[in-house]
């Protein structure tokens, strides 16, 4: 991960994970959707996109020119979204908005996992300085959030997974998980066999590990330590960020 990659940003990193790699940012508006004014209450939402030349196979198409977001970047940049307000005490960020952008530069299986992944680095960033610059009174996050595949390719359980190997899984999954190891989110299928439940737990083991190293080096990117979860409302809330 390299954070701080773009200039004006609030907050910004590149994820390079194998052969995708994810340039995630964070901007922050002075301002909420209509349905949260007078609430008090901020909100973090995503959007999410690839280049033309993300994939290969030739350029695909923006959607810019089709006036219409793309069924599949909608559904990934919903999970973001998610998946993020899943790491924040929204009624601390006051009537603000912090949008997510994860552009897609490379893609080779696993974008959205990335993007989680570093769309929370980028927020991270964001909150911090919003702390040192006095924008923002205490710490809003309660915990880091990120993401990552697993499945199953000839019947063995399988981390982190490529195109190739994705395109071939009899089971695919993508697992998002908090940093003390409770699950935000999981989405997963069979494409061919239904999968059993030992199978599941594997699965579910190998992404929790594989996720304690990410949240590692997620730690490292952002400076700091692993963070120490916490409950909404909790009094002992810090002016600033223990993990960095």
């Amino acid at each position: 991960m390299v954070r701080d990659y773009t200039k004006h940003a609030d907050g910004s990193v590149l994820v390079k994970w194998g052969d995708t790699w994810v340039l995630c940012t964070a901007c922050v508006e002075e301002k909420t959707p209509p349905f949260l004014k007078g609430s008090g209450r901020g909100w973090v939402t995503a959007e999410y996109a690839m280049l033309p030349s993300a994939t290969g196979g030739g350029r695909r198409e923006r959607d810019i020119k089709k006036l219409k977001l793309d069924a599949r970047s909608a559904e990934i940049q919903r999970l973001i979204g998610r998946s993020l307000r899943a790491a924040v005490d929204l009624s601390l960020l006051g009537e603000r908005q912090i949008t997510i952008d994860c552009d897609v530069l490379q893609a080779d299986g696993g974008t959205r996992c990335a993007s989680i992944t570093g769309g929370m680095v980028a927020l991270e960033t964001a909150v911090r300085k919003m702390l040192s610059d006095g924008r923002l009174a205490v710490d809003p996050l309660l915990r880091r959030v990120a993401a990552v595949s697993v499945g199953i390719c000839d019947g063995v359980p399988a981390l982190d997974l490529d195109y190739a190997r994705d395109s071939r899984a009899e089971v695919d999954m993508n697992v998002v998980m908090a940093d003390d190891g409770r699950f935000v989110e999981l989405q997963g299928c069979a494409e061919r066999e239904p999968f059993s439940g030992a199978q599941l737990a594997a699965m579910l083991t190998l992404a929790k590990n594989g996720l304690r190293r990410i949240f590692r080096i997620a730690a490292a990117a952002t400076g700091g330590e692993a963070r120490r979860p916490r409950r909404p409302g909790a009094a002992s809330r810090k002016r600033s960020l223990r993990g960095g």
